[in-house]
């Protein structure tokens, strides 16, 4: 058993994906999905009933959700996970510009998706949010690791 651990851990592969900034990723990721869904749930029961925004409710609690986990992930991803340490003003506008726009095109996906599973395949909210966050996490970490907080050469 030992030696199988010790295989593991010391896998090339491994060791290259399995970091610091990956694990800390998948942490953050969790519990910006965690924030995401739980004001998902506050505002989609806000909306339940609201006869102006009909069955489609849970549309605009979905876009509420988003903005509050976006922000969260933007402070924990900037600080924790890429230490982009700079408050100066045009990077930081730069990162968030950036940040949003990534997350913008990958809340189109996750609203598509929403769109498909829940309306056409009738599939349960809940469940198929959880599904497509799996799905976001790991497109929104390749275009944060890519082109959002990259880090300068030598730096």
């Amino acid at each position: 058993m030992r030696n199988l651990i010790k295989k593991v851990i010391e896998n090339p592969l491994l060791k290259k994906y399995v970091n610091r900034e990956t694990v800390l990723y998948v942490i953050f990721g969790v519990l910006t999905t965690i924030v995401n869904y739980a004001a998902f749930y506050i505002f989609d029961k806000t909306f339940e009933n609201a006869s102006l925004l009909g069955k489609n409710g849970y549309l605009v609690a979905n876009i509420l959700a988003w903005i509050a986990a976006v922000v969260f992930a933007f402070i924990t991803n900037k600080i924790y996970v890429f230490e982009s340490r700079s408050w100066n003003i045009a990077i930081v506008s730069f990162e968030f510009a950036g940040f949003v726009g990534a997350r913008l095109f990958s809340l189109l996906v996750e609203m598509g998706c929403m769109w498909l599973f829940v309306s056409r395949l009738g599939m349960h909210k809940y469940l198929a949010k959880l599904i497509i966050s799996v799905a976001v996490i790991i497109l929104n970490y390749v275009f944060s690791k890519l082109f959002i907080f990259k880090k300068k050469e030598g730096g």
